[in-house]
């Protein structure tokens, strides 16, 4: 869709219509978060705390009156999987699925303020692993389904809520989901997108992610017979890969562009004065002007929006201090345009590194080419029903992560995915992945705002 097309959706969508949630759903949001946060969902643990949070889901779901046989807890590639169905008026119609991720990032005790794995309510938060990734999203919308079946309302088509279990780490589980649910019409991911606010909490845009770029790992690795290091011979490893990693820095990747970057980058130029205003707006209406272009690349910020990027990240070699190396490995890490393929970046290193010795592989990352998402304009009229029900007139915004999501595996199955979290917060105020990870507490009314209207709207 063309950003003139969807500025008009965007124009167009009508106020919502779902009904501000009370106190009473507030209080059970809060409650299913707390006991979501106490159950240490980390690889570490293992597949039974997993089991056993998805199993408590599944509590909630049935206590709520979904039917025993309509909820699924499976145990799968050393986790977990919860599919949860909310029946719809037409069986033949394609469901809606509803996208999150049960599993956190690891977290130390001992270097936390309070313990991360046990909820503490405090100056407006709540606190403890997986508070904002991806357990707030993950209870409001069991707040919401579960509201919704208990007062007897019934979608037109099917909505599955899919949670997988190593989002984080191997994404196993957002595979087999992936797979298992190929035949959906889309899928909400909970896991992505949501609202900005400035530091004194007031909205400036939400994001809708419908793309995101493909993580790869590759390892570059030299290898040679060594020997005693007082005779140095032209095969030294260290020396190979140093070189190699010298013209990898000096590369850059062509400049590419979707509609979704277009829209991103034309929206961030409208708001911002000077030369990089300018250089955004003129790349979002021509992606061919090579000077706007090179501007937006000589910044931190901009440049990942516009290219492939590789870069080094880790080095090993030798093996003592006084022998000629036998092995030197670089591990490069590469966030990848949608719709270009991980092997054909390797084939661009291989020619880019320039050495013939030395091997590229694709690392065992968990994570696989996928294309973007199209602005489909029933999702973006629906976002931008929800997000005015709470914040009216607020600047919807196409997005596209830097890092993978569940997302990545139903886009590769053909199954258009699209981040719509219901958090609004304040830039650097969440610490996802960090110490004292919190979500704010004024969050949640309006997050149950938005599941109640995106559910009933593209339920429909």
């Amino acid at each position: 869709m063309r950003a003139l097309a969807l500025a008009a959706v965007l124009l167009l969508a009508l106020p919502a219509v779902a009904a501000p949630p009370g106190p009473a759903d507030r209080d059970r949001a809060l409650e299913i978060l707390k006991t979501s946060i106490s159950h240490r969902t980390t690889a570490s643990a293992g597949q039974e705390p997993m089991l056993a949070y998805a199993g408590w889901i599944r509590s909630v779901l049935v206590g709520a009156g979904y039917r025993p046989e309509d909820i699924a807890v499976e145990p799968v590639a050393g986790t977990a999987i919860l599919i949860a169905r909310l029946p719809g008026r037409d069986p033949a119609r394609k469901p809606l699925v509803i996208s999150g991720h049960m599993d956190v990032i690891e977290a130390r005790a001992e270097d936390w303020t309070r313990d991360p794995f046990t909820p503490v309510v405090e100056n407006g938060y709540v606190f403890g692993r997986g508070a904002t990734d991806n357990k707030f999203d993950i209870s409001i919308v069991v707040t919401t389904l579960a509201r919704l079946r208990a007062e007897n309302w019934r979608p037109n088509r099917d909505v599955i809520l899919a949670l997988s279990g190593d989002e984080e780490t191997q994404m196993r589980s957002s595979a087999f989901l992936a797979q298992r649910l190929k035949h959906a019409d889309l899928v909400l991911n909970s896991d992505a997108g949501g609202g900005d606010l400035d530091p004194a909490g007031k909205a400036l845009s939400y994001g809708i992610q419908g793309a995101e770029k493909t993580y790869a790992d590759f390892t570059l690795r030299a290898t040679d017979p060594g020997g005693h290091s007082s005779r140095p011979t032209p095969g030294n490893p260290i020396y190979i890969l140093a070189r190699a990693l010298e013209r990898l820095e000096a590369y850059r990747f062509p400049v590419q562009s979707n509609e979704i970057t277009r829209a991103s980058l034309a929206a961030s130029g409208r708001k911002m004065e000077g030369p990089m205003g300018e250089a955004l707006r003129r790349f979002a209406a021509d992606p061919s002007d090579a000077e706007a272009a090179e501007r937006l690349s000589s910044s931190t910020t901009w440049a990942p929006y516009l290219r492939t990027t590789c870069v080094a990240t880790m080095v090993s070699g030798g093996h003592a201090t006084n022998a000629l190396p036998q092995r030197a490995e670089a591990t490069v890490n590469c966030r990848i345009f949608p719709g270009v393929s991980s092997e054909a970046v390797r084939k661009t290193l291989i020619e880019v590194l320039a050495e013939s010795t030395l091997s590229v592989t694709r690392n065992d990352d968990g994570s696989i080419d996928s294309p973007p998402s199209p602005l489909r304009p029933d999702v973006v009229k629906a976002v931008t029903r929800a997000v005015h029900a709470v914040h009216p007139g607020l600047e919807i915004v196409p997005a596209q992560s830097a890092g993978a999501t569940d997302s990545m595996h139903y886009r590769a199955a053909g199954v258009p995915s699209y981040g719509v979290s219901g958090l609004f917060a304040k830039a650097g105020d969440t610490y996802a992945h960090g110490l004292n990870e919190r979500a704010p507490l004024a969050a949640i009314p309006g997050a149950l705002v938005h599941w109640d209207s995106l559910i009933r709207d593209l339920g429909r």
